[in-house]
């Protein structure tokens, strides 16, 4: 059976994501290898890599809130929001006090739409944003929503502002610098950036690095592996009978009326719903076709670890 499930490492500073997922590649060799939701190289914490068919519910863990602690400099604005740029404006920090910080702070936890830093992997015509940026393109990027569900003050010590935030897909707590400076007028950048929860993927369990390469070096990584629908609880389940599992199995989508849907009656047309064998083994993934009334499969697994 192909390996499959999700490891929760503790990125360090300084490297890719991708790095990250091309080392579990090479060690682990598991050819299908990737990541659910990139960490800039500042940035550490949660990164939640995906082996085999664990890689096909990435989607569904990117859907997952988010929770960072984040230090931002006020005073120096920079062209990529944070250390790693070039500064284009500085401006009094010993200014700001504390009101208006919260003040600010409170506004753009308000926010509906974001628009996305210049540096940035969001693609322009096919081309990611920082690459036309670096070559000295124009990139004008658009407003895009996000959901922002609070942002905390921890800490205030001109110029360093601590804040967590918890928030959605799409979020960049680099725009919520960058902006902060602007609303206090001083300008501000990240200067430090740490993810420490996605889902219930908790920094507490993530593994570090050189705690992983151990265990590939002793032959224990294994043990690590989370099952790949671990993340998935936001989504509702469902459990089949035998002969409902093989239809699904197969591709043929069942009934809305099914004893499997009891819980999910009033259905929207869209919703998913994880599928469960009667052995407690993951089937899949389902989506609701409201006209038809039925349950089709969206992504089904051969092979997957019972739910745990």
């Amino acid at each position: 059976m192909t390996l499959q499930g999700i490891l929760n490492v503790d990125k360090p500073q300084g490297i890719t994501s991708f790095r990250v997922v091309s080392l579990v590649r090479r060690l682990s060799g598991v050819r299908k290898v990737g990541h659910a939701g990139t960490l800039d190289p500042l940035a550490t914490g949660v990164l939640l890599v995906c082996l085999g068919h664990a890689v096909r519910v990435s989607e569904y863990l990117m859907e997952l809130p988010k929770t960072y602690r984040g230090t931002v400099r006020l005073g120096v604005a920079t062209d990529t929001f944070d250390a790693d740029g070039e500064p284009v404006f500085e401006g009094d920090a010993e200014s700001v006090d504390e009101a208006a910080l919260r003040a600010a702070l409170a506004a753009l936890a308000q926010q509906e739409e974001q628009v996305p830093p210049v540096y940035s992997a969001v693609k322009v015509g096919g081309t990611p944003a920082h690459r036309l940026a670096r070559a000295g393109r124009p990139v004008t990027l658009r407003p895009r929503r996000t959901s922002i569900e609070r942002i905390d003050l921890l800490s205030f010590q001109p110029p360093l502002v601590e804040i967590e935030v918890r928030c959605g897909k799409g979020t960049y707590i680099r725009t919520l610098a960058d902006d902060l400076g602007r609303r206090l007028g001083c300008g501000g950048h990240l200067a430090a950036l740490r993810r420490t929860a996605v889902g219930p993927f908790d920094i507490e369990e993530a593994i570090s690095l050189e705690r992983l390469e151990a265990a590939f070096a002793d032959g224990a990584w294994q043990e690590l592996l989370l099952p790949l629908d671990y993340g998935l609880g936001h989504i509702p389940a469902a459990y089949l009978e035998m002969e409902a599992e093989k239809d699904v199995r197969h591709g043929c989508p069942l009934a809305g009326e099914s004893p499997a849907f009891q819980r999910l009656q009033g259905a929207e047309d869209g919703q998913r719903c994880r599928a469960y064998g009667e052995d407690g083994s993951f089937v899949g993934i389902l989506r609701y076709d409201g006209g038809a009334r039925l349950w089709r499969p969206q992504k089904v697994f051969i092979t997957a670890r019972p739910n745990v």
